[in-house]
């Protein structure tokens, strides 16, 4: 038994070296990048997370316009008549916080939809 054939070149054998263009062409092939630390990961854009807090400020504004249509139907007891001021505010509100975070969260994830479109990977 020779030395050189006995022992194996473990770096070789267990850290291959990968080259290529872009980050996705050195994924092993089945592997499903999901981390954070991604080059295309939405979770580390501003926009995005700006995108939900939007979304959910406009569950807030909803309960306005609920509120605002409520008591235009069912009365407002003593306190002077805002339903309709409410209705209005509430519905324009809803609206641009809505609209404007689902703007946003597609902005947010363009690098997303780029590295999907240049790999074709579904996740």
């Amino acid at each position: 038994m020779s030395a050189e054939n006995s022992v194996a070149d473990i770096k070789t054998e267990s850290h291959p070296e990968y080259s290529g263009g872009q980050l996705q062409d050195t994924y092993i092939d089945g592997y499903e990048p999901n981390s954070l630390t991604a080059p295309h990961s939405s979770l580390q854009r501003t926009s995005t997370w700006v995108a939900m807090g939007m979304i959910m400020a406009g569950i807030a504004t909803c309960g306005i316009l609920i509120y605002g249509i409520g008591t235009g139907l069912w009365g407002n007891g003593t306190s002077p008549d805002l339903s309709k001021n409410l209705t209005i505010i509430g519905a324009i509100l809803t609206v641009v916080f809505f609209v404007g975070g689902a703007g946003l969260l597609h902005y947010g994830r363009r690098y997303y939809r780029q590295y999907r479109a240049e790999t074709g990977r579904k996740n």
